[in-house]
């Protein structure tokens, strides 16, 4: 029986091989992991969908390899096989579900792609000898510049706990080092991790031009990125945002927001709150490009792009609209805190309509950010930074210091023209500047 890499998202096109954690010849039971499989937002390990064996394995580590495609083989029973039959008969005549958005991700558009290609990907399978282990010459890049090569999973468990992995005695299949043995590293206490140095060879001059193998989702990510300007007409509007009284109520409430809910009021949460108000009130930003036709979406699903170790994530808040403040707070704060860890699941990152890009939290004060495709738009929130402004009181005009902020928002100029961005932007706006020291958050 054919096992396929499944769809995780509806415009999901691709995603790499991390490492088998079972082999040809390996006995399974049903939701075992069996392979770690990395996209551009999330890595995974994948359960086995029977039980049975694993006789044959066609995509190597490191492979790139399309949704839907036939990764392994393995024996089941009759009665097993004829369940399975049968259910995908009944999954084949089903409607299907309506759309509710879609997922961050990687698309095999340039040279950044992986090792297969959707016109030979049959061919390929077929030729393709069984797998029993990794021969040398198919090991996957990292393993050229490291000398070793690690799932993500287990990197991001020995990062966490200040394991060096060079130090742990790898007991898998081939010396490598597994999850347990990370486990059993950390029962004797965490190794000194060296302060990473430059590789340059002994002999290589000063100066001398690197060439660096890009990660997997770091490939992905490249493959988005210009599926994205690639296919989407850019258009910006920047707009300047007074954030005094939000400011100042913030600082009034922080103290007693903490105690209460646990978590930090961040400007993050207003700003988050403001946004998925005004997409209520504006769907055409809150809408997709989707075979020449509008797709307004009929849900706020708001994405945060976070900076993580391994590249930008984009977390998603199903809902964001129906939010306070408070449940906004208490909704980011471990969403954010998975993306960092690189802990985030597949719920985690799906049905996303629009993104939030908060790069005042990086010190940036203006720039635009690259629609998340196939999104209509995306905002960039940036640094409030004291400034004096001109404002009108009851005196007239007077010179006053002032905390602002740029707001930037990139959209599609096949959905939305000048006229709808400016009112987006004014509404955001005015969602912003309506706090002051006395308002009570909901």
């Amino acid at each position: 029986m054919g096992i396929e890499l499944p769809q995780v998202g509806e415009s999901v096109t691709e995603a790499v091989i991390g490492k088998w954690l079972k082999q040809p010849g390996d006995a399974v039971e049903k939701f075992d992991a069996l392979v770690e499989v990395v996209t551009d937002k999330v890595s995974m390990e994948f359960p086995a969908p029977h039980t049975g064996t694993l006789t044959s394995i066609f995509a190597a580590e490191g492979d790139t390899v399309p949704m839907g495609a036939v990764i392994a083989e393995m024996e089941v029973d009759k009665a097993t096989a004829e369940g399975a039959a049968s259910a995908s008969e009944q999954q084949a005549e089903a409607p299907a579900p309506n759309r509710v958005g879609t997922l961050i991700q990687g698309a095999n558009v340039g040279p950044t792609g992986g090792t297969f290609k959707d016109t030979a990907l049959e061919e390929q399978l077929t030729n393709r000898p069984p797998q029993a282990s990794l021969a040398p010459d198919s090991t996957p890049n990292t393993a050229q510049a490291t000398g070793r090569v690690y799932s993500p999973v287990v990197s991001r468990l020995a990062a966490a706990n200040g394991i060096d992995l060079a130090t742990v005695t790898g007991t898998g299949r081939g010396g490598r080092v597994t999850k347990q043995d990370v486990q059993a590293q950390m029962a004797t206490g965490p190794t000194t991790i060296p302060a990473p140095t430059q590789p340059v060879t002994q002999n290589s001059p000063v100066g001398e031009d690197r060439v660096i193998q890009p990660s997997p989702i770091r490939r992905m990510i490249a493959d988005h990125m210009v599926k994205s300007v690639s296919e989407i007409p850019h258009a910006w509007s920047t707009v300047e945002v007074d954030m005094t009284g939000l400011v100042a109520c913030r600082t009034a409430q922080r103290q007693l927001f903490r105690e209460r809910h646990g978590v930090d009021l961040t400007f993050l949460a207003f700003t988050a709150h403001a946004v998925a108000q005004t997409l209520r009130d504006n769907p055409l930003v809150n809408s997709s490009w989707e075979d020449g036709k509008i797709c307004l979406k009929g849900r706020v699903n708001l994405g945060l792009a976070v900076a993580a170790p391994d590249g930008l994530v984009v977390p998603v808040i199903q809902d964001a609209d129906r939010e306070g403040i408070s449940g906004l707070a208490q909704r980011i704060a471990p969403l954010v805190q998975r993306a960092r860890s690189g802990s985030l699941t597949l719920p985690d990152v799906q049905g996303g309509t629009f993104t939030l890009n908060n790069t005042g939290a990086l010190g940036s004060v203006l720039g635009g950010a690259i629609i998340n495709h196939p999104q209509a738009a995306i905002v960039t929130t940036e640094s409030i930074v004291k400034r004096p402004m001109v404002i009108f009181d009851s005196g007239g005009d007077t010179i006053a210091i002032r905390s602002m902020m740029n707001i930037c928002l990139s959209f599609d100029h096949r959905i939305i023209d000048g006229a709808e961005a400016s009112t987006f932007m004014q509404s955001f706006k005015r969602e912003l500047e309506a706090w002051t020291a006395d308002s009570e958050l909901n």
